[in-house]
């Protein structure tokens, strides 16, 4: 390696398997010539990759940060390198010898749950002095290796419990003008959502760009720190907290060596995770497929039987096209089935209308307490849980009233709705039709808002926004602010003046109900007088 590093006068790169088997060699530097993930061997975060790396350079210095960094990025079992000297070259049966004058021995070292605290989650890393050639090829790479992975299987179990659960790196991007309150509500947001789908959030890296990359959504360097921080933390999924195209993630796949997915596909996780009943899962299959069809263009030659070349040219449609085909058929069948639904829904609605009993939906953004509300005032039995999207199903129960004036008593219909989300993903709006009928054809909507939550403010603005965006316009809708048991008073005294018409309860605590019935009552009459 010195002769031919001397020779050319480029550094040189050479990788070997465990076998001592060369398995590649590039001309550069480590950083230059690094293994693309996807190229590496399968392994764990308890686990080194099987490869180390043998470099030349021709300047003595102690091995670089990008090349270390590469080096993690990698796995790499170790990095040596070794200082090939430029006045100490002879000639030997006419060729070059290049004299090795000092080498450098660099590996990996586990990430203890406190130093990963002070180092910010980066990597740890340890580089030997200058060290002679002699003394390097006395290194016992086998035990070196054996002792570094036990060290890392014990640091493994001891952090990560649950070796099934997705282990998970946030990803937020910052653009134009965005609030930097309102990115910092949407990051804790995304690892809610990602925390209701089962997944444990290990670290949130954040970057600022006047608008998304349109290869990687990211800038190259913040590219390379995911690579790093996939590599040091053992993370097995990468979350954007916007969505991305299919391109962007097979990018980004490629340049991280682990499964990349976006703010959408999350919520469809939890959507398949919740639907307990047939109409639920019919649901949310559509949704999943008309979310998947677009992002089948590029998976690569494995989805095509007419590649380039000798043996690759013929007739017939290829991979690709026979799923596209498949799922278009199963969207269709789906679609059909949805209308059904729709169907037989509205004629629901429709006997009700007849019978003279007012229809009211509580609408809100999701783990408002809906459900929690409908329990309280009607006796149901709804599942309820501190979760995101705990109801997909609309539940409807009766709900008696009587006037305080007058003492007269009437029924009406209380609906419980699908929780809203800031940007809700367009299949599941097109998917849901059905189930969000059950707002448009209310009379009128109890709009629930969870008054702990910091960001209740954009929380309404968001439920306003997909109400108003409806085919159909709502009913009158009374502003129901809810959890005041958590809030503090000066919270209260804002949404009292934003809201003098609001009312104020606590649905586990049971405060407020008497208020909020009188107060349906007037909806509801307020609701119907046009009719009448």
């Amino acid at each position: 390696m010195a002769a031919i590093s001397a020779d050319i006068k480029q550094p040189l790169c050479t990788y070997l398997n465990r076998r001592g088997q060369v398995i590649r060699v590039g001309v550069g530097t480590p950083t230059q010539t690094k293994i693309p993930p996807l190229d590496l061997p399968r392994y764990g975060a308890e686990r080194l990759c099987g490869i180390r790396c043998i470099a030349t350079q021709l300047k003595s210095h102690t091995p670089r940060n990008a090349d270390l960094t590469a080096m993690a990025i990698q796995r790499l079992d170790a990095l040596v390198l070794l200082t090939v000297s430029e006045s100490g070259f002879e000639r030997r049966g006419g060729g070059a010898t290049g004299y090795v004058n000092e080498t450098y021995l660099a590996h990996l070292i586990p990430v203890t749950q406190s130093s990963k605290q002070d180092n910010d989650g980066q990597p740890s890393w340890h580089l030997s002095p200058a060290l002679s050639l002699d003394l390097l090829t006395k290194q016992d790479f086998f035990d070196l290796v054996e002792g570094l992975e036990a060290e890392f299987r014990r640091e493994f179990i001891a952090q990560h419990v649950d070796v099934d659960q997705d282990r998970v790196l946030i990803v937020g991007l910052m653009t134009g003008n965005m609030n930097k309150g309102q990115f910092e509500d949407g990051l804790a947001e995304i690892a809610r959502l990602v925390q209701t789908a089962g997944g444990e959030v290990l670290q949130t890296l954040r970057q600022r760009r006047s608008q998304p990359h349109p290869q990687t959504v990211v800038g190259a360097g913040k590219v390379q720190e995911i690579a790093l921080t996939v590599q040091t933390l053992g993370t097995n999924l990468v979350v954007f907290d916007r969505d991305l195209s299919p391109a962007q993630v097979r990018n980004l796949e490629a340049q991280t060596g682990v499964r990349v997915v976006d703010r959408t596909e999350v919520i469809l996780d939890i959507f398949a995770q919740r639907a307990q009943s047939r109409a639920g899962k019919l649901q949310v299959e559509l949704a999943q497929l008309e979310y998947m069809l677009p992002r089948l263009t590029g998976r690569g030659q494995a989805m095509s039987r007419l590649g380039g070349g000798i043996g690759t040219r013929g007739p017939g449609e290829t991979k690709l096209e026979t799923e596209r085909r498949a799922i278009q058929r199963r969207i269709a069948r789906l679609q059909q089935e949805v209308n059904q639904l729709q169907a037989h829904r509205s004629r629901m609605r429709q006997r009700r209308q007849k019978q003279d009993v007012p229809t009211i939906s509580v609408v809100g953004y999701t783990n408002a307490g809906k459900s929690t509300l409908l329990n309280t005032l009607t006796n149901a039995e709804v599942y309820t849980a501190d979760q995101l999207f705990a109801t997909l199903d609309p539940t409807t129960r009766r709900l008696p009233i009587t006037y305080a004036e007058t003492g007269e008593s009437i029924t009406v219909l209380l609906t419980d709705t699908v929780g809203f989300i800031h940007e809700l993903p367009p299949p599941l709006v097109d998917s849901f039709r059905a189930t969000l009928e059950e707002v448009t054809e209310a009379d009128a909507l109890i709009h629930l808002v969870d008054l702990s939550h910091p960001a209740w403010q954009n929380h309404i603005r968001s439920v306003m926004s997909i109400l108003a965006d409806m085919p159909v316009t709502p009913g009158p809708i009374l502003v129901v602010f809810n959890k005041i048991d958590d809030v503090d008073s000066d919270t209260l005294v804002l949404a009292q003046e934003e809201f003098p018409q609001g009312v104020f309860v606590s649905a586990s605590k049971r405060l407020g109900l008497e208020t909020l019935r009188q107060k349906i009552a007037q909806l509801v009459d307020y609701a119907i007088a046009p009719q009448m």
